[in-house]
């Protein structure tokens, strides 16, 4: 404990000037940061919004920005709450609730049958996590620090988990332009597979993480807050305070989540962008935006292996967690969700984990390679933008009325 205050004490002590940028960097921290405060307005507005009948594309907007601070408070709930139970059980918190507003926002979508929009958001969750969120954080850590150093090793082995993954999302679309469309069940049976492997993968990183090599991930124990009076004091009566703003939070995230869902067709006809566009690119940043944001605070105060474990960690639970689970819950329905996705689809993944091994084998970083990795996310989106609508859905073949119309063509199964 001692020893932990001495390292905290040299922080304050620093001049006007370290006042000001600790009080800067605390502005991006989405845990302490005023700013997410004020967009909980947007939830009670969102509400208001529905019972008078707004159109759906403002309630698009409004719900998706209520998201966000709601997304925030998760991760703080979490925080707090691995404070308390120790890194092991704090560990699989994170996992479990890292991601829930995605989870959440993408289980709707599953039960609208917008399958497309789906896959698009667990493309764009992967894409925007190595791509976007690493690429941000390199560039305003580097911008500060000439050169960064993190623990190569353990991005490695985060790295080679994504090739898994992306493994995992090649085969069902090479599968798919081998036997075609007229035999869907052997696509949903390869998928139920190639699903329990991920899952089977997620678990033995839990494992490799929380148990065998816990050291690895946290060698000189300085995860602990080091920054705040919030994890330490106030443990006795406020115990039960991160447990009931966990489960509000993740209630109205439910709340928001339907309405969003039930807006995206009448929004994305409304500003003539797809749903394909609109899943990678929108939802995908809504569901993970303040995760995203403590990623580049934590580049900026040097903190390099949390900023980059924070998205290659994020990354591999929408890919060996979160996508498993939403195939397994969509047999709860009449036509289950394969794994195939478009070649485009494919490809970004393929193309952000090549370059996310790339990045994690020297374990240095630099504001160019930041700089980089946004372009390659901008050109995606590009991609993305101008990808027709008819040309994403005739190669997806994954909704249900798509291979309900394969299959009577076909002759059934």
């Amino acid at each position: 404990m001692a020893r932990k205050r001495d390292h905290v004490a040299p922080k304050p002590s620093g001049s006007k000037s370290g006042v000001d940028s600790r009080s800067w960097r605390d502005w991006i921290d989405p845990r302490r940061a005023g700013w997410l405060r004020p967009l909980l307005l947007f939830v009670p507005g969102t509400i208001i919004a529905r019972l008078l009948g707004a159109p759906g594309p403002w309630l698009f907007v409004l719900s998706a920005v209520a998201i966000i601070p709601l997304a925030g408070l998760i991760g703080e709930a979490t925080e707090e709450l691995s404070d308390e139970l120790g890194p092991g059980i704090g560990g699989l918190l994170n996992a479990t609730f890292g991601n829930a507003a995605e989870l959440i926002i993408s289980m709707f979508a599953l039960f609208e049958g917008l399958d497309g929009v789906v896959k698009a958001s667990l493309t764009g969750s992967i894409i925007g996590n190595i791509l976007l969120v690493l690429g941000a954080s390199l560039l305003a850590g580097g911008i500060k620090h000439p050169v960064q150093r993190f623990n190569r090793t353990a991005a490695g082995v985060g790295s080679t988990l994504m090739v898994l993954a992306a493994f995992g999302m090649l085969v069902p679309a090479v599968f798919h332009g081998l036997v075609g469309t007229k035999v869907a069940h052997l696509e949903h049976e390869l998928s139920l597979a190639v699903c329990v492997a991920l899952m089977l993968a997620y678990l033995l990183n839990l494992v490799f993480s929380l148990v065998t090599h816990r050291d690895l991930y946290n060698p000189a124990g300085e995860e602990k807050h080091e920054d705040g009076p919030q994890g330490a004091p106030g443990r006795g009566p406020g115990r039960w305070r991160p447990v009931i703003l966990l489960l509000l939070s993740t209630g109205f995230v439910v709340w928001m989540s339907e309405i969003l869902v039930g807006t995206v067709e009448a929004a994305s006809e409304a500003v003539g962008m797809t749903q394909v566009f609109v899943g990678v690119f929108v939802v995908a940043i809504v569901g993970n935006a303040a995760e995203h944001s403590t990623a580049v605070w934590m580049a900026m105060k040097d903190r390099m292996d949390l900023a980059v474990g924070i998205s290659l960690g994020s990354a591999l639970q929408i890919a060996l967690f979160v996508a498993p689970v939403l195939v397994f819950a969509s047999y709860l329905r009449a036509e289950p969700m394969d794994l195939l996705f478009t070649p485009l689809e494919v490809a970004a993944v393929v193309l952000a984990v090549l370059i996310a091994r790339m990045v994690a084998e020297d374990g240095e970083s630099n504001w160019l390679e930041g700089a980089m990795l946004l372009l390659i996310y901008a050109i995606l989106g590009m991609a993305f933008f101008f990808l027709p609508a008819s040309v994403a859905e005739a190669a997806e073949g994954g909704s249900p009325g798509a291979h309900r119309q394969a299959e009577a063509a076909g002759g059934g199964r």
